[in-house]
């Protein structure tokens, strides 16, 4: 395994493994002895970063959410599990009642909620501090300076550590950063967005923003962490659900234009010059770029995590990733 430092402060930066494990379905698509397993293994092969959230997965069973926090609680207690594991979680999207779809009634970034819930995940987790906290998702109704005001509390009374921004533009994270800097108090330091090497539009709108979809990493979003090298991003959904090397698994109307199969071509022929998997490679090309991004892989089993942990060791060649990197 390899590791890097995410946040500045002493205080609160940790190391963490480049490879970040994704628990949203354990607990409830994922059994927990599965579950149990493919976190133990990560764990055995120096995996030290746990991605859930508070709503994760409410979907599944028509809940709120809280059946992965919990799960991982019941793990890292039978497991003795401390400090040296990173885990980190989110809220602002839990749905405000149960629910098995997509709904715009979800809790937002008011200082009651970024209280409540940072309390209530730490209690489900079973944690007394909470590693990393995300804002989940941009919440336009709420004044940025009350969101602000109310992650650095949660951070001067020890509930949370660092702090994340989930499915945010640019220039809110940049603006709230801005007003933590000037209020004294500690801002966003990692990213959490949509990112893999296939290109998905920008101009699908989401539910959640009319302008366009907001949790996708783009030009901004990379300049913006390039110009800022103190910032990290993770990547979410890296592999797309299987989409890369599953015939099943379609990629979706975002990718519907010129520049998919040309970059599916080019991303198979350097899997074949190293002989990894499609997978790997994708995994290797975003941890090895100019701005070193950390892939949150999901696994429900432990052969699919073992390929997402091969690919921490594939090196690309420079000219592998030039012919990766000049296809438009």
């Amino acid at each position: 395994m390899k590791y890097r430092v995410i946040g500045s402060d002493p205080a609160t930066r940790r190391e963490v493994s480049v490879l970040s494990l994704g628990s949203m379905l354990f607990g409830t698509v994922t059994d927990e002895a599965t579950s149990f397993a493919v976190l133990d293994r990560f764990v055995e092969a120096g995996g030290t970063f746990i991605d859930t959230s508070n709503n994760y997965a409410f979907w599944v069973n028509t809940t709120q959410g809280g059946e992965s926090e919990e799960l991982l609680g019941r793990w890292i207690r039978t497991r003795g599990i401390g400090d040296e594991i990173t885990i980190a979680t989110k809220l602002g999207a839990r749905p405000n009642a149960p629910t098995n779809g997509f709904s715009l009634d979800i809790e937002g970034l008011s200082t009651k909620v970024i209280r409540e819930s940072a309390e209530r995940s730490r209690d489900r987790l079973g944690i007394e501090r909470i590693h990393l906290l995300y804002a989940h998702v941009m919440d336009e109704k709420t004044p940025l300076e009350e969101t602000v005001e109310a992650f650095g509390e949660i951070v001067g009374d020890g509930i949370a550590g660092l702090l994340g921004a989930s499915n945010h533009w640019a220039w809110r994270v940049e603006r709230a950063r801005t007003l933590a800097a000037e209020a004294g108090v500690p801002g966003y330091e990692v990213l959490q967005h949509h990112h893999s090497y296939l290109r998905q539009r920008m101009d699908v709108p989401s539910l959640r923003s009319p302008d366009g979809n907001q949790g996708l990493v783009g030009g901004d979003l990379l300049s913006y962490v390039r110009a800022n090298p103190e910032l990290t991003q993770v990547a979410y959904s890296p592999l797309l659900s299987g989409a890369y090397v599953r015939e099943d698994k379609p990629l979706g109307p975002g990718f519907e234009h010129a520049g998919t199969p040309a970059r599916q071509e080019a991303v198979k022929a350097v899997a074949d010059e190293t002989g990894a998997t499609v997978n790997q490679v994708v995994l290797s090309w975003l941890m090895g770029g100019d701005i070193p991004i950390l892939p949150l892989v999901g696994a429900s089993s432990i052969a699919q995590l073992d390929e997402s942990l091969d690919a921490v060791d594939l090196e690309l060649t420079e000219e592998q990733r030039a012919k990766l990197d000049s296809v438009n």
